[in-house]
């Protein structure tokens, strides 16, 4: 070991008239441990929570949106099939259509907007409470009661007051003309699913059918669709699929990523991150002081060890390194043991959330409210690595001007009156 690291480990520990310094010293490194575990932790739950509205997003939003751009119809089998084969990302296309409508049960109205769908659509990955347990797809696409099946969000289903095998009015804005006057045309159905989890962002707004009874409802031939749904391996290669495709298909077709349609709202979250890294980022910069004057005061408490140690032989870049190690120490021990708290707190953050309201009796984190069953916390290591940089970068920046000043003592006069 250099014996600037082991000069560096003496001071410290400081001496009994110096114990002043060393209480310093541990408030520098606890500064800097809380600092970096509540960095550590709130960004893990932003990306958590951040994580949970994109899903709530992306649970019946496709990947990627291909719709026409009039109403002409196009052989959309047969385009279907070539976007399967376009790029090896692509998992499923699912044709649909859409039709704003308004849905009466008793003397209850709400608006939605109605989608038809196939067997090949996300929406029947979800998780919904159907009629007698059988399977979406089965009540949705071989409708066998009186009516065709219809799907509900949780909060639309409680608006309306309806539940499980309970009939449904659907108004299209079509009307027929009578003597008797505009007459709008209805159409009853069955509510055969309704969504588990109350609270989702965009599920309140749609109500789904099978893409047959859809076509029939609002008047569209079997080539008359709304457009395509594309979901992907990953949402991330949602906007890179849809310029690839963009370029390859008709000008008549518009290709639209999940990003495109919400990437505002998801922006606005992660400029929230990015505030709360800084605003948190601060508590470390004010433990980085308390490094500083730490490293001042030794510097001003050892001038004569540093003038001795200059006489003996010992170069500036020696006694820079000996007050640099030291602030190093300093700032591995606090990023250190804050990343460990951070680290802990994070991977535990829904027991410990649930632990508090069981104690306090208090509810903490509703789940119907953010519409997600636990507690966000999803840590992301290159957010830990970032972290541990910027901390450790703060530190080293703190020691600079005491190690500067050190290093620049003139032995002679430090001695001068010894």
């Amino acid at each position: 070991m250099r014996y600037e690291w082991l000069i560096a480990l003496r001071y410290l520990r400081a001496k009994r008239k110096q114990t002043f310094i060393s209480v310093i010293s541990f408030i520098s490194v606890a500064g800097v441990t809380l600092g970096v575990a509540a960095l550590i932790l709130v960004l893990a739950i932003m990306t958590g929570f951040h994580d949970g509205v994109r899903q709530q997003i992306l649970g019946n939003i496709p990947h990627v949106l291909v719709q026409a751009q009039d109403d002409r119809a196009r052989d959309w089998p047969e385009l279907a099939e070539r976007l399967r084969q376009a790029d090896p990302r692509v998992r499923a296309v699912a044709p649909f259509v859409s039709q704003q409508v308004m849905l009466l049960a008793g003397d209850q109205v709400t608006a939605v907007n109605l989608k038809g769908i196939d067997a090949d659509s996300r929406v029947l990955q979800q998780d919904y409470q159907t009629l007698d347990g059988r399977s979406l797809a089965e009540l949705l696409l071989q409708p066998a009661g009186r009516y065709p099946g219809l799907v509900l969000a949780a909060d639309t289903a409680a608006t309306l007051g309806v539940g499980l095998g309970q009939r449904v009015d659907v108004i299209p804005p079509d009307f027929s003309l009578t003597p008797f006057g505009v007459i709008p045309k209805i159409r009853p159905f069955e509510v055969v699913a309704i969504a588990r989890q109350r609270g989702g962002f965009l599920d309140t707004y749609y109500a789904y059918l099978g893409l047959e009874a859809a076509s029939s409802l609002i008047g569209r031939t079997a080539g008359q669709l709304s457009g395509l749904e594309i979901e992907l391996a990953g949402f991330d290669q949602a906007p890179a699929v849809a310029a690839q495709l963009q370029q390859q298909l008709d000008a008549g077709l518009t290709v639209r990523s999940w990003q495109d349609l919400f990437g505002s709202f998801l922006a606005a979250l992660k400029l929230e991150k990015l505030g709360l890294f800084i605003v948190l980022a601060i508590i470390v910069l004010v433990a980085a002081f308390n490094i500083g004057t730490t490293l001042i005061m030794v510097v001003m408490e050892k001038n004569k060890d540093i003038a001795i140690l200059r006489s003996m032989g010992a170069s500036a870049g020696s006694i820079l390194a000996i007050f640099l190690f030291k602030g190093l120490l300093i700032g591995l021990c606090g990023t250190g043991l804050g990343t460990a708290l951070g680290l802990t707190l994070a991977l535990k953050a829904d027991a410990i959330i649930r632990g508090l309201e069981r104690s306090l009796g208090v509810t903490l984190f509703d789940s119907a409210v953010y519409g997600m069953e636990r507690f966000p916390s999803q840590v992301v290591p290159a957010d830990v690595l970032t972290v541990m940089a910027t901390a450790m970068a703060i530190c080293l920046l703190a020691t600079l001007y005491p190690a500067l000043r050190a290093a620049r003592l003139d032995p002679a006069e430090a001695l001068r009156y010894e």
